[in-house]
């Protein structure tokens, strides 16, 4: 069963003026009921682990996830939807919460730096270095109470130091993309009243309780900021080699094959193969071959 869906529309590669609000938090259904969704997309990710193998044996490529969301729109989900059929040696998945008082010590891209892709598998950052350019432009006195940066620094004005930052994150991505890591960069477009719908359904079911804090509701009066945020960001950042995906999230079966079939696309498209053999490796399987056939019987 495949999806023909053109994932072009969701795809942002800085050509031209960015606005969030010409992108739609929900579509028209992709699938045709529960059966059907879960079809489609463990179609896609066995592609995607078909793909993946090819790329760990050719050894030459690395591909970077980011995934960038409002609180409850689903970036652990909808990984964890995605790869699931993903041979775990290949795709590894790294979180990225609070910075710990080692990472302060640094600057903002020295985390995240360690755990970037070895050649022939896949990372995935549930939030990432782009967190210094969103949570840190809603909260600047992040900049001077946790990451201490030095006041003259921050002399020529805040709009500088984003600025500074798009282009460090910018400089960094192409210089990975040029030694064969290709990042797609992930944003879950939920609504503000879905957030709301799904923070209630937290606090309603037992189980779902501890995802919930008074915090939520305390970032959510920030809702604007990080939309306005977001929009700069991507703006900024967004290349055809490093694009953003903007991902309508109101619906998570709806988004979840959407980000499934970019990844598909992407993987598949990098100019991976099996290793060819020499003569004198073939003829060593051949001796191997022999042997244990010899052993079989």
């Amino acid at each position: 069963m495949n999806l023909n869906l053109d994932t072009s529309p969701f795809i942002y590669e800085g050509k031209k003026p960015f606005n969030l609000k010409d992108h739609p938090n929900e579509i028209p259904h992709l699938y045709k009921g529960k059966k059907q969704f879960r079809k489609l997309l463990e179609g896609f990710t066995e592609e995607i682990d078909e793909a993946q193998e090819r790329m760990y044996a050719h050894d030459r490529y690395a591909l970077l996830l980011i995934f960038q969301a409002m609180d409850a729109a689903g970036t652990d989900s909808t990984i964890r939807s995605v790869i699931s059929g993903v041979n775990p040696h290949g795709v590894t998945v790294t979180p990225f919460k609070r910075p710990s008082s080692l990472e302060l010590d640094h600057d903002f891209l020295w985390r995240t730096n360690a755990a970037l892709p070895e050649r022939g598998r896949i990372r995935i950052f549930n939030r990432s270095y782009y967190e210094e350019v969103l949570i840190a432009r809603v909260h600047p006195e992040i900049l001077t109470e946790q990451q201490r940066i030095p006041a003259e620094h921050l002399a020529g004005g805040l709009g500088k130091v984003w600025k500074r930052r798009y282009r460090a994150i910018s400089d960094l991505e192409e210089h990975l993309f040029h030694n064969g890591t290709h990042t797609l960069k992930f944003f879950l477009n939920l609504s503000k009243k879905e957030q709301a719908r799904r923070f209630l359904r937290r606090i309603e079911k037992p189980s779902k309780n501890w995802k919930f804090s008074a915090g939520d509701i305390k970032e959510r009066g920030y809702w604007d900021d990080y939309q306005s945020a977001y929009e700069q960001c991507i703006q900024e950042t967004a290349t055809p080699e490093s694009p953003w995906c903007v991902i309508p999230a109101d619906d998570k079966m709806n988004m979840r094959l959407i980000v499934a079939k970019i990844i598909r696309d992407k993987i598949c498209s990098l100019d991976t193969c099996y290793p060819k053999l020499d003569p004198s490796r073939h003829k060593e399987l051949e001796s191997c071959r022999i042997q244990l056939e010899k052993e079989a019987s």
